[in-house]
């Protein structure tokens, strides 16, 4: 008997693995699952601009990785003592101008290379609903907390999303022709567009996703973590404490369904053999200068030896020399 509706995942035409790098854009998903990624030791690049919500800011976030040009001080704006930039999350926000482009700057070009030389990129939509400068008309990524008369509200069309991206998919393949695109939703609501307005944004970004997926079925994918918390994940014991955001044990749960459907079948055998040294890693002793903890260690260390030996691609050297420093 089937006690909670399971959803069914297609095979990835093409699966994650360790061997390539792959870039992460948008919403929290991709910072959850970014984060979850890292501490498994995937090549990853998580957010150059931040957390990015809307479909039109992250579209605008990889023409500027395609052609970084580095940010002024022109591009940047003064609130509260700080300074801002319009295109960026508030975490490269600054006291200093100078500490601020850096930030900016430092990241844009680190990943510029990464977009070129990335074999995977996760995207994932928050809303479609978007906030317009009155002064210029600018969809701004991030309000930083400025007056809202400031702003004019309105929402994408599934029109307005799918021919912006058809744009920069083909700008994006121009510069690295093997890319893979998986696509998703965020499963959190956003709670102030009210339960109606939410629901016709993840609508909006689910039809648009759904669109580019039939222009372009060989390069894009569409991992379906939205409907795993709505359907599966029902229970309030899977949200946080403010009843929107998913719960550890829920992004967990997603990050196993990814595991599962998305990774390639070496890649799921690197993943649990280095799970294995994880809780060894994390294992603290009772007696750390004690000969059994100092074998324990060099069973350890030759677990991560044999994983090098036949996984050259895994890198886990910082590793290796914390460990040898507890010899």
């Amino acid at each position: 008997m089937e006690l909670h509706t399971h959803i069914s995942i297609p095979k990835v035409p093409f699966p994650f693995s360790y061997r390539e790098q792959t870039l992460l854009l948008g919403s929290c998903f991709a910072e959850n699952i970014g984060k979850k990624l890292e501490e498994n030791k995937f090549k990853i690049d998580i957010n150059p601009f931040g957390t990015l919500y809307n479909p039109a800011s992250i579209a605008q976030a990889i023409r500027v990785l395609l052609s970084p040009k580095g940010f002024t001080g022109e591009d940047l704006f003064r609130h509260k003592e700080m300074y801002h930039s319009f295109s960026h999350h508030s975490r490269f926000s600054s006291l200093s101008e100078t500490e601020c482009l850096n930030n900016i700057n430092n990241r844009l070009f680190y990943s510029a290379s990464t977009v070129r030389e990335a074999g995977r990129m996760i995207v994932t939509f928050g809303t479609a609903w978007v906030y317009k400068l009155k002064s210029n008309g600018q969809i701004v990524a991030n309000c930083h907390k400025l007056p809202e008369k400031m702003f004019e509200r309105e929402m994408l069309s599934v029109q307005d999303i799918t021919e912006d991206w058809k744009q920069v998919l083909r700008s994006l393949w121009e510069q690295n022709p093997e890319l893979k695109l998986l696509f998703t939703v965020s499963p959190i609501r956003h709670w102030k567009d009210g339960a109606h307005g939410n629901q016709l944004s993840k609508a909006t970004l689910l039809l648009a996703i759904e669109e580019l997926q039939k222009e372009f079925p060989k390069q894009i994918f569409y991992f379906p973590a939205y409907e795993i918390m709505m359907d599966e994940l029902r229970d309030y014991r899977f949200y946080a404490d403010d009843m929107l955001h998913p719960s550890a044990l829920a992004v967990e749960y997603i990050w196993q369904r990814f595991t599962e459907s998305m990774l390639s079948d070496e890649s799921k055998g690197i993943l649990k053999e280095w799970g294995e040294i994880q809780k060894a890693l994390n294992h603290k002793p009772f007696q750390p200068e004690s000969e059994a903890y100092k074998q324990f260690i060099s069973q350890t260390l030759l677990k991560i030896e044999r994983l090098n030996e036949k996984f050259p691609y895994f890198d886990n050297t910082n590793e290796t020399e914390i460990l040898k420093k507890k010899f």
